[in-house]
């Protein structure tokens, strides 16, 4: 009766197991082994990666003799992460890794993964390109903020990873200690998932990871080793090689006639210039039909030309100096700079609009707002400031050139977000200004100063540069370039390139007067698949009309 009563409660049991996986919004899966060997490879931990949700985790033990056992339990990252908050699209993943073993050497750990950080670390950006060997997901750890030993709690900081992005604060997921530094403070181009640091629950299991190596590090050389047989197996060509050198001087005899017009000359005389290195098209033959002889060669010889060919010999046989080089490391936003850059190039149709736009106006109301800005403390407006309102009000009237293409449709937003190219030391960032055509001259200024001292301190989050619309570059005020095309940042359709403003003299009312006036060229680079030429054109205008008339962006 007792085991017909047991089988009863766990068939009620079993009964909701189906309703039960359907709701939970991801799986646990746990191996259970009696070795110490390290859970997660490479390979599994990445796999995991991408076929569960950022917001999924998942906590297995490798084992050589492997039984599972599924549970229903579930741990959402996005709750539990705290900082940083990457907005509504995009969320950070930790790989969590859990070990267990029964043996007296190892008790039981928990294995933390490089995490996700930025959505080009992830599936995010493979679909807007093929995901290659320099795509891959990494990260760099920057800074580890605990040391070995220290005691972790939810919450606190572990340590800064480097994205491609910008620096970003990585937290403790569980309470424990933290064991084993896997990844020592600058390592660099760490795969999402691969292991970076091992916790325990009990301090004085500490002493025990000290040596302790994870399999991610062991798993990953095999492949390097299986890679050795294909030179193995490239080894049979070098006879195939053998088999066609004897040819080659048979057919190497032939080819110098054919490189120009056709020289004729006796055997004797060919071997002979070829044995002193003699080009028969600088010899006159004096032979039947101006034949080259034997004679010939002896008299070019004889003349001096040996002399000449063995110092051309000698002039081509010198080494040429070598280079003095330093060679610079990419760093992760260069490698993400030259692939979107690359992309954009070599799949968008580019086109590009130019046009003069008179500025005196514009200074004019620039001079008045700053004298009210300093009177009240505030911040004084600079030009790119105007500009950038200028280019969101012409995008809210010219609407199809704030849209992106798709191979199904073409997405025109509602949002005006417009991103500011902006220079570092580390590589070029695109904070962005979001609703810019809804805000004032002096929240723009204030935003863009925060946005570029944030990127040139490295500290821009996800949210700081993702969702633009639209890109501004500007050249001119800094650097004093007059003109330039720039390249439009994918998956944008546009991209405005502002040059310097300079006076130039223009015609007057009367036949024989003229005036001073200050222009500023501005190109507009378009995907011609989204904005046509005439709705390029039409956007320029409207562009030009808020800088000429600078009071309609007060209205």
């Amino acid at each position: 009766m007792a085991y017909a009563s047991r089988i009863l409660n766990h068939s009620k049991k079993l009964k909701d197991v189906s309703t039960l996986l359907r709701r939970e919004q991801a799986a646990s899966i746990r191996y259970f082994s009696s070795t110490n060997r390290a859970p997660l490879s490479r390979e599994d931990a990445f796999s995991a990666h991408l076929g569960f949700s950022p917001v999924e985790r998942m906590t297995k033990c490798s084992t050589d003799i492997v039984s599972i056992s599924f549970a229903t339990s579930r741990t959402t990252l996005s709750s539990t992460m705290g900082r940083p908050r990457l907005g509504n699209h995009f969320s950070c993943s930790m790989q969590s890794v859990r070990g267990f073993s029964s043996g007296s050497d190892l008790p039981p750990h928990q294995e933390i993964g490089m995490p996700s950080l930025s959505p080009t670390m992830t599936e995010a950006w493979t679909s807007i390109l093929p995901l290659d060997q320099n795509l891959c997901p990494f990260g760099n750890i920057a800074k580890w903020l605990k040391k070995e030993g220290d005691k972790v709690a939810p919450g606190e900081v572990l340590c800064e990873v480097e994205t491609d992005k910008a620096t970003v604060e990585m937290e403790c997921m569980e309470e424990g200690f933290l064991a084993k530094i896997v990844k020592a403070e600058g390592s660099k181009e760490i795969q999402v998932g691969e292991v970076i640091a091992i916790t325990v629950e009990d301090e004085e299991d500490i002493g025990k990871f000290k040596d302790y190596t994870p399999s991610s590090t062991a798993d990953a050389s095999p492949p390097k080793a299986d890679a050795a047989p294909p030179k193995t197996d490239a080894a049979p060509p070098p006879p195939k090689e053998e088999k066609a050198s004897p040819p080659e001087p048979k057919t190497s005899k032939p080819s110098p006639p054919p490189t120009g017009d056709r020289v004729f000359a006796s055997p004797l005389a060919r071997k002979l210039a070829e044995d002193n290195n003699v080009s028969l098209s600088s010899i006159k033959g004096t032979g039947p039909e101006g034949r080259i002889v034997k004679a010939d060669i002896e008299d070019y010889l004889a003349s001096g030309g040996k002399e000449a060919t063995a110092k051309q010999s000698k002039v081509t046989d010198s080494k040429v100096p070598a280079l003095d080089y330093v060679d610079i490391p990419h760093s992760q936003i260069r490698k993400v700079t030259a692939s979107r850059l690359a992309f954009s190039k070599q799949t968008i149709p580019h086109y590009y609009l130019t046009v003069d736009a008179c500025v005196d106006k514009l200074m004019g109301l620039r001079s008045q707002l700053n004298s009210f800005q300093e009177a009240s403390g505030g911040k004084r407006i600079s030009v790119n400031d105007l500009v950038v309102k200028a280019a969101a009000l012409a995008l809210r009237k010219v609407p199809q050139c704030n849209s992106s293409w798709t191979d199904d449709y073409i997405r025109q937003f509602k949002n005006v977000n417009i991103n500011v190219a902006v220079q570092t030391e580390n590589g070029l960032y695109v904070p962005v200004v979001k609703d810019a055509d809804k805000k004032g001259l002096s929240t723009i200024g204030e935003e863009v100063r925060l946005l570029a001292q944030k990127a040139k301190e490295n500290t821009l989050k996800p949210e700081d540069y993702e969702g633009g619309t639209f890109t501004v570059s500007n050249l001119g005020g800094p650097f004093g370039i007059k003109q330039f095309c720039a390249v439009v940042n994918p998956p944008q359709a546009a991209i405005l390139a502002v040059g310097s403003a300079e006076k130039r003299v223009v015609p007057g009312n009367g036949p024989d007067e003229y005036n001073f006036a200050s222009y500023m060229p501005v190109t507009l680079s378009c995907d011609h698949r989204v904005v046509d030429g005439a709705i390029g054109a039409e956007w320029l205008k409207a562009f030009k009309g808020y800088i000429e008339n600078p009071e309609s962006m007060l209205l």
